[in-house]
């Protein structure tokens, strides 16, 4: 193939090798393994191990402030791209020629999602397959806009109107042609993107699904939310994440957890509209990564999260065990009610609306504290009330890959938040509206593709 080629095909060449079990092993020529079928279809985007599993949101976390590793820890990482990441360097932040990593992840996702939407005007929609070809559209068009939402988190800079239509965004292939020579849209077409497919996928999926490995309205209201929320457009984000939770309201009490064991919270529970998760990198590991010491105290010791989220090491410092993967090795990166909740109250919060902010949040937080401890919260005025919004949502949404994007949005607006490590005496600092905010592409891609990269 020639060096135009996108330069996915260096990060994609496993999936269609390793990929959908269900059909595509079944032809012993790979090369004719093409999808004929609606049935088909659904084998390929109920490819869990694609789709719901590798989620790209790893070098975010990886980046974000709420955890820390000692300097002992951080210079034994065999993985000198992860050590370098943790230190915010300016370029290789990714292994060249590895795989999986978040840059083929997403793209990965991106070529399941387009073969079926490339593949749907081939085969006739008609009145006895409608439900199952509509519904195959909204799934293939909410796979596309989450990976390429994660990805814009990581690669552009954060959404701003005034900049947008000239800051460099994401590359946005529509079809499986690797000989397709793409070069990178900016932040507002990746964003159009994004909205456009989420749309899609809202009116098109359906209310009740068979299981939370496949997309459902809410869910795609919810992803709606969380986009307009990094875009600052929140009016938008509120108004989606309220028709969420008119579909799933659903929240997880606290107390019915058994904080005795390793990993408390069970898969797939309530809460769950969405389901998505990325494995640990080397620096998240449970152990290696410590939680960053003032986030620990902002949990009141009534606080069940307190308890649930958190597991005391032999230093003295704490791990995280509150991922809703049940595990540690694997972080919760899909959509929940409670993140829902959090944007709802926000918007609200923004709007000047301290009451109804502040019931979004106490319907949250009552289960979350021990029963009969909890006292609802009140806020003075709308500045307050954001104030306790965002600093719920820094505490509920830990380690889901939700971190780099907040900072990235409220630094935009004046929030200063600069993060610092520390390795044996030596201060690393990323300050607001620093070019490292957008993570380098993976240097392999820029030389096989020429596409342009971030700037430093």
């Amino acid at each position: 193939m020639k060096r135009s080629m996108y330069a996915m095909l260096l990060l994609l060449s496993a999936a269609l090798v390793g990929g959908c079990e269900s059909f595509l092993d079944k032809n012993p020529d790979k090369k004719l393994a093409l999808p004929t079928s609606l049935t088909d279809l659904q084998a390929l985007l109920d490819d869990y191990g694609t789709l719901n599993e590798d989620d790209p949101a790893g070098s975010a976390e990886t980046s974000a402030d709420n955890y820390y590793l000692p300097a002992p820890t951080w210079a034994a990482m065999s993985n000198e791209a992860e050590r370098r990441k943790y230190i915010w360097a300016e370029d290789n932040l990714f292994r060249i020629g590895y795989r999986p990593n978040d840059w083929y992840e997403a793209y990965g996702t991106i070529y399941y999602a387009n073969t079926v939407l490339q593949a749907l005007p081939g085969i006739a929609r008609t009145a006895a397959n409608a439900t199952d070809w509509d519904n195959l559209k909204g799934q293939a068009s909410y796979y596309r806009a989450q990976a390429l939402l994660t990805a814009a988190a990581i690669w552009a800079p954060a959404y701003d109107e005034q900049t947008a239509a000239a800051d460099l965004g994401l590359p946005l292939p529509q079809g499986t042609n690797f000989n397709e020579q793409l070069t990178r849209s900016s932040v507002q077409q990746t964003y159009d993107q994004i909205l456009g497919d989420l749309q899609t996928a809202a009116a098109l999926l359906p209310v009740s699904v068979p299981h939370v490995m496949r997309p459902s309205k809410a869910a795609a209201y919810a992803l709606l939310a969380r986009a307009y929320l990094s875009m600052r457009q929140y009016p938008e984000a509120g108004a989606y994440a309220d028709s969420s939770l008119l579909l799933h309201d659903g929240l997880l009490d606290y107390n019915t957890l058994d904080t005795a064991a390793s990993y408390p919270f069970p898969r797939f529970n309530a809460e769950v509209l969405h389901e998505s998760m990325f494995g640990a990198p080397q620096p998240l590991t449970v152990s290696r990564a410590r939680i960053d010491t003032l986030l620990y105290k902002m949990y009141a010791d009534d606080d069940l999260r307190k308890t649930l989220f958190f597991k005391e090491t032999a230093e003295g410092g704490h791990s995280f065990r509150g991922s809703y993967e049940g595990t540690g090795s694997n972080f919760f990166a899909g959509v929940a009610t409670d993140e829902v909740y959090l944007v709802q109250a926000e918007s609200r919060a923004r709007a000047g609306d301290v009451a109804g902010a502040m019931a979004s949040l106490n319907i949250l937080l009552r289960s979350r504290w021990r029963t009969g401890t909890f006292t609802d919260v009140t806020a003075a005025d709308a500045a307050e009330a954001l104030a306790l919004v965002l600093q719920e949502r820094r505490k509920e949404l830990l380690l889901r890959g939700l971190r780099w994007m907040d900072i990235k949005r409220r630094n935009k607006e004046a929030a200063a938040i600069t993060l610092q490590r520390v390795l044996d005496g030596k201060e690393y600092v990323l300050p607001p509206g620093d070019l490292r905010f957008a993570l380098p592409l993976p240097e392999d891609v820029v030389a096989l593709s020429g596409m342009a990269q971030n700037p430093r």
